[in-house]
């Protein structure tokens, strides 16, 4: 067995003075050193030994395989360092294209907001933002809807206290200008608002843009122009408007604005639910008690206001049928904006 070994040991020095590669020096490791290699095959024969060679054999096994370990651990060393650090297959393919990171984008919300807000800009609106978290007072009491009005079950609050709120929409912005302000004034108020509601058509936030105008002698001729503007502009084509009677508890008269099916052009389809209408946003007159409270003289000024959803004005431009795929960040659907 002290042949064997000597004989295994010369084998191995050899072997290893002969490697000139990493894959070269795996297989001598797995066919010297591995747990079922030649060294493992021949400790365990020393249990055949006699009870006097046992101790001098194993001692010399170890001996040995320390004495083979330590040569391959000098000869992986040699062999990183005089091997270049591309030489392992893994050289640049130089005719393959280059990588270019794909350039971000705006969201689709975004990109609805930005274009309405520039429509409105050239037709002479200003833009304010408000806080998202409002009081009460501006949010229901300023805009003719106290304490136990029904139209406050419409909104659906989220109350921090009894006087604080998550806005349900942008039109407090009309009672904090119009208090501050005098006429004549023209202004839109994006930003967003927060509902308790959730499903295809509705998320708990969802972004608004109110405007209003206030000056002498406006009429709801005036509503009717600048938001048929405002669609030609935004659908890029001269689509029919219909103002169907509606209550809002700040404006009066009130009224929701439909434009012809965006898909069929108003001909009846799956969309539409066969009228060739949808519905696109609520608008009117401003209520009388509304500039009262503000100190305004309704005998003197008048003025409308509309307010509109993005998310709404999204889906009908772009042909979506589901509001939450706008919140999922499935960078699928939002590449295609």
């Amino acid at each position: 067995m002290e042949q064997e070994l000597q004989s295994l040991a010369t084998e191995a020095k050899d072997g290893l003075h002969r490697l000139d590669d990493s894959h070269q020096l795996e297989d001598f490791r797995i066919r010297f050193l591995g747990r079922k290699g030649l060294f493992s095959t021949v400790m365990k024969k020393l249990g055949t030994a006699s009870a006097e060679d046992r101790p001098r054999l194993g001692q010399l096994a170890n001996s040995i395989k320390k004495e083979i370990e330590k040569l391959f651990e000098a000869k992986k060393s040699s062999l990183a360092a005089s091997t270049p650090s591309n030489a392992s297959g893994d050289l640049p393919d130089l005719t393959l294209p280059g990588r270019c990171p794909e350039g971000g984008k705006l969201h689709p919300v975004t990109q609805i907001m930005t274009e309405t807000c520039e429509i409105f800009e050239n037709l002479g609106f200003s833009v304010a933002e408000g806080p998202d978290v409002e009081l009460d007072h501006y949010n229901f009491e300023a805009l003719n809807i106290p304490a136990h009005h029904p139209a406050r079950d419409m909104h659906d609050t989220f109350y921090i206290s009894d006087s604080v709120l998550l806005r349900t929409h942008t039109s407090p912005m009309q009672a904090r200008i119009m208090e501050n302000q005098q006429p004549p004034l023209r202004v839109i108020a994006p930003g967003k608002v927060y509902r308790c509601d959730s499903d295809i058509t509705h998320t708990p936030m969802f972004h608004q843009v109110e405007g209003f105008l206030v000056d002498k002698d406006i009429s709801f001729a005036d509503l009717k122009g600048i938001l048929t503007v405002f669609t030609q502009k935004m659908f890029k084509k001269d689509l029919p408007l219909r103002f169907r009677p509606s209550f809002f508890p700040f404006t009066e008269p009130s009224a929701e604005v439909d434009i012809a099916c965006v898909m069929c052009d108003g001909a009846g389809c799956r969309v539409c639910k066969k009228t060739g209408w949808l519905e696109i946003l609520g608008s009117g007159m401003i209520d009388p008690e509304v500039f009262k409270m503000v100190g305004y003289d309704p005998e003197i000024y008048s003025g409308f206001a509309f307010g509109l959803g993005i998310e709404r004005i999204a889906m009908l431009k772009y042909g979506i049928d589901d509001i939450r795929l706008f919140y999922e960040n499935d960078q699928r659907f939002l590449s295609q904006f």
